[in-house]
């Protein structure tokens, strides 16, 4: 049992940040080894890797929406079953992880049936050429069949970690990301399988993660069990949920929206500078940018996903001393890592770029592309560091408008108007610029709302 984890209302800040933040960031980077992994390993089959990755590239934004959807719920009901336990109301707390288990079934039948049924025209769209569609079609055709198993793992995991239970939560992503590890060279190698070997992989590793999941929620050792009863989904209870989970579903669908504006954009001037075979070549550089852009922000979500419980609880709890000084703890370490992060990527971008692929064209473009698209990421420590406490205070609002801003409002629109400019070199300068202003933007809300919040509670349960 997690004891001292889970006492959220007493003890050193600290150390409770440290035992709750370190098993959160190594699952949120574990998390990101289910993609990461595949794309190391495809860029790695002979003489096609490099046309390989860039066809599963085009598969992204169809994965990032199905794994929004888990962070609508997964993301939205963590913070509101916390807050339930901070008030000592432990059967509502039980009736929002019913209802969010019922929401997460009914979502995975839509969204398979859906993508099934719309995922060529969709694959072209994105910007597939006749020579990655083959590659991007014969993964997802796949992927899609694991559809409940993602939204299982990645959406029911936040309710174990809410509760306390960071190691139980870092043990999901553990054992389906060592079991892809495993897997992985053997379908794609041992049985010549390619990126259908890739995909098998991943939607096996996927349900052993939510088999492990919903073993724990069913278990003995939970503090808030899954219960028949409580799975009749309710307006009343479904619908808190997903105000507060919209701002992280956009957050993540929206990365959908960013990848298919970039890898559209930069097929279509790639091919204006030096033909098809350039395009396909700007879009796997890409492709290799941001997953190296996803390894550096799963570390700082996963500072944040540590705090969320203990702000969360001691916010329902009336106990605003330990929520300033969580906040000040983790908005410090947030900063801290992302700059860490952001030289290790400057310093040595050539490194990683050749875990993936070791085409000299491909390499070249990838380098030059990656310090200039990632030179401003560090400001996303206080960005996510603010965004996150906004989510665990309960305030659906602002942080629907942050996570529409950085995206959809800032960077698609750089994405496309830059390019009139600056051409080819354009696609590459919106994300600084987009990090910058929202950063800014998301500091100063912040700055003028956060008092304001905190007294309104206390005035509410005064």
């Amino acid at each position: 049992m997690e004891a001292a984890s889970n006492d959220l209302g007493r003890g050193s800040i600290g150390k409770l940040l440290f035992k709750l933040a370190v098993p959160a960031i190594l699952a949120q980077i574990i998390n990101a080894l289910y993609n990461i992994v595949d794309r190391i390993y495809i860029g790695r089959i002979p003489e096609t890797g490099d046309l390989a990755l860039t066809g599963i590239g085009l598969t992204f934004p169809i994965l990032m929406l199905i794994t929004a959807f888990s962070s609508l719920i997964g993301m939205g009901g963590a913070p509101c079953a916390a807050i339930k336990m901070g008030e000592g109301k432990k059967a509502e707390a039980e009736k929002i992880l019913g209802n969010s288990l019922s929401a997460l079934l009914v979502i995975s039948a839509i969204l398979m049936v859906f993508f099934y049924s719309f995922k060529g025209p969709l694959l072209m769209m994105f910007g597939a050429s006749s020579n990655t569609f083959g590659y991007a079609n014969d993964y997802l055709s796949i992927y899609l069949l694991g559809t409940i198993s993602v939204q299982l793992a990645l959406g029911m995991n936040p309710f174990i970690n809410t509760q306390g239970f960071a190691g139980m939560g870092m043990a999901t992503v553990l054992i389906g990301a060592i079991s892809n590890i495993i897997l992985d060279p053997i379908f794609i190698f041992g049985f010549g399988m390619g990126v259908k070997g890739a995909a098998i992989a991943t939607i096996i590793s996927q349900t052993i993660s939510a088999v492990w999941v919903m073993w724990f929620l069913l278990g003995k050792k939970t503090k808030l069990k899954i219960r028949k009863s409580n799975m009749k989904i309710s307006k009343k209870i479904l619908l808190p949920i997903v105000a507060l989970g919209v701002a992280p579903f956009i957050m993540q669908a929206t990365e959908s929206l960013v990848n298919i504006v970039l890898n559209k954009s930069l097929f279509i001037y790639g091919s204006k500078v030096g033909g098809e075979a350039y395009g396909d070549t700007a879009v796997g550089a890409m492709t290799i940018i941001s997953s190296v852009l996803q390894v550096m922000l799963m570390p700082i979500s996963g500072l944040a996903q540590g705090a969320q419980p203990i702000i969360s609880y001691n916010y329902g709890a009336n106990n605003m001393d330990r929520v300033k000084k969580t906040f000040k703890v983790l908005f410090i370490s947030s900063i801290t890592m992302a700059l860490t992060l952001w030289a290790m990527v400057m310093i040595f971008p050539g490194f990683f770029v050749s875990l993936f692929n070791d085409k000299p064209e491909l390499t070249e473009m990838t380098i030059w592309g990656m310090r200039i698209f990632l030179s401003m990421i560090w400001v996303m420590g206080a960005q996510m560091a603010c965004q996150q406490t906004f989510i665990a205070l309960g305030q659906a609002k602002i942080s629907l408008f942050l996570a529409l801003l950085r995206k959809v409002i800032l960077l698609v629109p750089l994405v496309l108007i830059l390019p009139l400019g600056l051409g080819f070199n354009g696609i590459f300068y919106a994300e600084p610029i987009a990090d910058t202003l929202a950063a800014t933007t998301t500091v100063i809300c912040f700055v003028l709302s956060y008092k304001k919040i905190i007294q309104k509670k206390l005035n509410a349960t005064s």
